[in-house]
């Protein structure tokens, strides 16, 4: 039986409904099973891959409320996924193509069954000897997830406790000296590992790549090892999941320089966030909707949805996989995000408005420069941020990264300044840079009076007409409501910078209802986030709003 074959002839003919990224990944590979490529290094091998489908159905069961002890039953869309999994095989030695299989589908669809069973396979009956087998993640307790479901799994099949032993930390097997074993991310407990298989669960709680770097690693010296990484989407933006789920995207498509054979992408979700209030389109999301999960519970939570605007956050991103920010967001991530570049050139030989937001000892420092273009309705922004050298190396050494501030100075949004402090006189260089090198002059900048200090003198030196602009609601009111109009219908363009984006989607309301009057300001969602480079932006655009009738004068 080739299960992802009839898989694929279930969603042509409209039988099962997934997302455009799994159709595309099906297609891709059921064609290649029949059409492969020139000189194509693998072969599709069916019983190879219902092997892994066999072993569960037969020999794990259940264990959960009174389906406990019952033999699972995959569902179409878990047989087709790992029959595909384990079906190809190199042509030259036999060995397995996957090394990692991304599975995002919505909560409460069976991932951790499913999982519990795989592990319990590459325990038993892989051929492994010495298989180390490990269910990781963030958290401990999130580790031992999977890890405990194996265990109860283990306790309800009469077969697998034949042969196997649990332990007080594994479940081991000593016909080859295999186990398994819950860990969580201290990556200092982590050295010395020869996973053959690991499980990384609800992976959108990473906020770096870390623990999934050190698996991975750990997997050097097997002959087939496989990562296997499942989750929802989630609330940590900017973080290993943004990484990932982007790269995953790219390969599902197939897009040019994206042909990585070794991964297996199954991106379950909306293709577009209006259709949450389509019934005909949730088990985009939520294969086995239905089967696995109710469908009258998942209506029940879509009413809610509909009636309470903060639930509305939770449910996109848990039952659809709709990248959205915390309930707290001042805005939407669809409304944060604008993909849009345009080319440096464009925006040369322009006036235009900065604004800055200056650290206080060892934070981030954000300068932005705002621009105006004839006959465009669109708002430019280029930003630079600013943090002192030690304190991004204190974050990478640090297990809990509040950004990945090394990568964002790698790709040039983020200068980083020698010392404890951040040396403001990077910051003026850098609006002399923008003046000397693209001729894009502010006429007025915008900043914190309150922590200026030598900076100002520094910037008058060089020419620059500086504004004060006090930090608080009633300077901020009317600025932060209108800046926000103009990102949801996105006309601030940034060029895709990381940075605010990152910041934006930190950053929530704090409301005052003041003589009548509602008035508003940003605040961080949480203690340990930063919205500096929105701040830096909303100076500029409070400072903007202060001339607009001269700035547009100026606009060229």
């Amino acid at each position: 039986m080739n299960w992802p074959k009839e898989y694929l002839s279930a969603i042509r003919r409209g039988d099962e409904v997934v997302s455009a990224k799994v159709r595309a990944v099906y297609e891709r590979e059921c064609g290649w099973m029949d059409d492969p490529p020139d000189n194509f290094p693998y072969r599709f091998d069916e019983a190879a891959g219902l092997l892994p489908v066999e072993f569960i159905e037969l020999f794990c069961k259940r264990s959960d409320g009174k389906h406990g002890g019952d033999p699972i039953k995959l569902s179409l869309f878990q047989k087709a996924k790992i029959q595909l999994a384990f079906g190809w095989l190199q042509k030259a030695d036999g060995m397995r193509r996957f090394r990692e299989v991304v599975d995002i589908r919505a909560r409460k669809t069976g991932k951790s069954t499913e999982t519990a069973g795989v592990c319990q396979y590459m325990l038993i009956a892989d051929g492994e000897g010495g298989a180390e087998v490990y269910c990781v993640a963030n958290k401990l307790d999130q580790a031992r997830k999977i890890f405990d479901e194996a265990v109860n799994m283990r306790a309800q099949s009469p077969q697998l406790r034949k042969i196997t032993r649990k332990r007080q930390s594994d479940i081991y097997l000593p016909a080859n000296f295999s186990y398994i074993k819950a860990l969580a991310s201290d990556t200092k407990t982590l050295d010395g590992l020869n996973a053959h298989f690991f499980v990384q669960d609800e992976f959108h709680e990473a906020r770096d790549s870390k623990l999934y770097d050190v698996m991975k690693q750990s997997q050097s010296a097997r002959d087939q090892p496989m990562a296997w990484l499942i989750s929802t989407n989630g609330f940590v933006r900017e973080g290993f999941f943004d990484a990932r789920y982007d790269y995953c995207s790219k390969v599902a498509l197939w897009e040019p320089g994206y042909e990585d054979y070794r991964l297996l992408p199954l991106l379950y979700e909306l293709d577009s966030r209006d259709e949450w209030t389509d019934p005909a389109c949730w088990g985009k999301a939520n294969p086995g909707l239905g089967e696995i999960k109710k469908l009258d519970t998942l209506a029940e939570h879509v009413a809610d949805g509909k009636r309470d605007p903060t639930f509305l956050p939770t449910l996109l991103t848990k039952d659809f996989n709709v990248p959205e920010n915390s309930n707290a967001a001042w805005l939407t991530y669809e409304a944060a995000v604008n993909e849009k570049v345009v080319p440096m050139e464009y925006l040369e030989h322009s006036y235009a408005v900065g604004g800055c937001d200056l650290s206080a000892v060892r934070d981030l420092t954000a300068a932005t420069l705002l621009i105006r273009k004839p006959n465009d309705d669109n708002f430019y922004v280029l930003q630079q941020c600013f943090l002192p050298r030690c304190r991004v190396e204190e974050t990478e050494r640090s297990n809990s990264r509040e950004a990945p501030y090394k990568l964002w100075a790698d790709q040039g949004w983020l200068t980083l300044c020698d010392g404890a402090t951040v040396d403001f006189r990077a910051v003026t260089q850098w609006f002399v840079d923008m003046v000397e090198k693209h001729d894009i002059r502010p006429l007025f900048v915008g900043f914190d009076r309150a922590l200026a200090g030598y900076w100002i003198e520094d910037m008058a030196s060089q020419g620059f007409d500086l504004e004060k602009i006090a930090q608080g609601a009633k300077t901020w009111t009317y600025p932060f409501k209108q800046l926000g109009g103009l990102f949801e219908d996105h006309k601030i363009v940034s060029n895709n910078s990381p940075m605010l984006r990152w910041a934006t989607l930190n950053t929530g309301v704090k409301s005052l209802n003041a003589d009548g009057i509602q008035s508003v300001q940003p605040v961080k969602t949480s203690s340990s986030k930063r919205i500096d480079p929105l701040v830096s932006l909303l100076n500029a655009y409070t400072c903007y709003l202060n001339h607009e009738d001269e700035m547009k004068r100026y606009c060229r």
